[in-house]
């Protein structure tokens, strides 16, 4: 049994090593990968009738992204999502893309995947100790409580104020932007930190 346990750690550390080894070209094509992923588990979307922000699954990939490619290639990868969104690829959240959603109601969020992407890898890299199941809960939550959501959050409040004229109040910003996420954010934080304890090595 411990031969066993070594041979899975053991193979959790070269896998580890393999990536954070890889040469730059391998490390780019994979962040591509990385960010291809995102536009597909952003496909999977729960509308809300009371707001235009909908429940997607692309937060996971993004948790995901600093984990297994670090902060450098991590936060490449969510760069590379929404400047491809952007330019041409309809690969936000239900299929939509271009600038208009940069400049709308999810916009601040998805400047906010990249800020996270690059936190997550920033501290996992920094630390073995740090990739351990509760301290990347701590790490994880606040990439997703805080680094996604105060610029999320901010961006809606602009663009509700920009194309309604008025200012929301912070209860309804809140209902709108934050409080129906909260469940399956921490669905997500749960899943990222399990990743980190199954795949990433503590030593």
């Amino acid at each position: 049994m411990n031969i066993k346990i070594n041979n899975y750690y053991d193979a959790r550390k070269v896998a580890f090593d393999k990536i954070q080894k890889s040469s730059t070209f391998s490390k780019v094509i994979m962040a591509f990968i990385m960010a291809c992923v995102t536009g597909i588990m952003a496909q999977i979307v729960i509308p809300l009738p009371w707001t235009p922000v909908p429940i997607t699954a692309q937060t996971f990939a993004i948790l995901c992204s600093g984990l297994i490619l670090g902060k450098k290639y991590g936060c490449l990868s969510q760069i590379i999502y929404v400047i491809l969104g952007v330019a041409f690829i309809p690969w936000f959240g239900g299929m939509t893309g271009g600038l208009e959603t940069l400049l709308g109601s999810t916009g601040g969020y998805l400047i906010g995947f990249i800020f996270a992407s690059y936190f997550i890898g920033h501290i996992s890299q920094r630390s073995a100790k740090s990739r351990n199941f509760k301290r990347m809960i701590v790490t994880v939550g606040i990439a997703n409580f805080a680094i996604i959501y105060i610029p999320g959050l901010l961006g809606l409040a602009l663009w509700f104020y920009l194309t309604q004229g008025s200012v929301l109040g912070i209860i309804d910003l809140l209902i709108m932007g934050f409080i129906p996420f909260i469940f399956g954010d921490i669905i997500k934080v749960l899943g990222a930190a399990s990743i980190s304890k199954i795949f990433l090595p503590k030593e």
